[in-house]
């Protein structure tokens, strides 16, 4: 698929992926902050850790989107 994509179209995926990997970080960092505070919300840190499964799964889509398909 990716050779299907436009330099604008490609541009917008790069800087989508860019975002997603830095709400991922930002995420783990969070969490971890949580989790050494002590007192940590598990209902909180259960809610961070899906939105950053759900991260994890769309930085995969936009990688498989920029990646050109390899015919064997």
């Amino acid at each position: 698929m990716a050779e299907k994509l436009s330099e604008e179209e490609r541009k917008s995926w790069m800087a989508e992926l860019e975002h997603a990997r830095q709400e991922h970080r930002d995420l783990d960092a969070a969490i971890e902050a949580l989790l050494h505070r002590g007192a940590a919300d598990q209902l909180q840190i259960q809610r961070l850790k899906k939105r950053k499964l759900a991260l994890r799964d769309r930085v995969t889509f936009i990688e498989d989107m920029l990646t050109p398909d390899i015919i064997a």
